[in-house]
């Protein structure tokens, strides 16, 4: 009986294993989203995903009006832009409500909105163990139709520049 129940712990090993091991792709993440629910990128296999963490006071919260502008023009092809507010860098608002209201307000954004989270260190979100911990705020992570992070681009990036714009539409076809 002991030699079977070794066994079975044995065997067992391998799963213990795999389950603690990260992520394969993006499309193994959940976010919490910013009006209860989630977004679940596994939802979108199939088409490219574009990931930004971001803040409402920072130095770089104009580039929502140009993370809308690419919703707006690549949503229809199964772009699927998400936004992930942090304030792990102290630049944003206090709760979701919040967040959601400010950046519709300022910026009509209505591309989907995770809850806030945290995007560095031991608490970080997943998704971003698994991509990269960002700099600062508004890093972009471009993500493949498989679900393979195609490139992250730092906050100086803009949503509008001619490689970001140039990878999109690759992943496009």
């Amino acid at each position: 009986m002991a030699e079977l129940s070794r066994r079975l712990l044995l065997a067992g090993m391998p799963l213990a294993l795999m389950a603690a091991a990260p992520a394969g792709s993006a499309h193994d993440f959940r976010f919490p989203a910013i009006e209860g629910g989630e977004i679940n990128l596994a939802d979108h296999r199939g088409k490219p995903i574009l990931v930004v963490n971001t803040a409402s006071f920072c130095g770089f919260a104009p580039q929502f009006a140009a993370l809308q502008k690419l919703h707006e023009r690549f949503a229809p092809e199964g772009l699927l832009v998400v936004g992930v507010p942090s304030n792990d860098f102290n630049q944003e608002a206090a709760d979701n409500e919040a967040v959601k209201e400010f950046c519709e307000a300022e910026f009509g954004v209505d591309f989907p909105m995770a809850a806030i989270s945290h995007v560095k260190g031991a608490q970080a979100h997943p998704f971003f163990a698994w991509a990269g911990e960002p700099g600062w705020n508004f890093y972009k992570y471009l993500i493949g139709k498989d679900g393979s992070l195609i490139q992250s681009f730092p906050s100086r990036v803009t949503p509008d520049s001619p490689e970001l714009l140039r990878l999109i539409e690759a992943s496009l076809s």
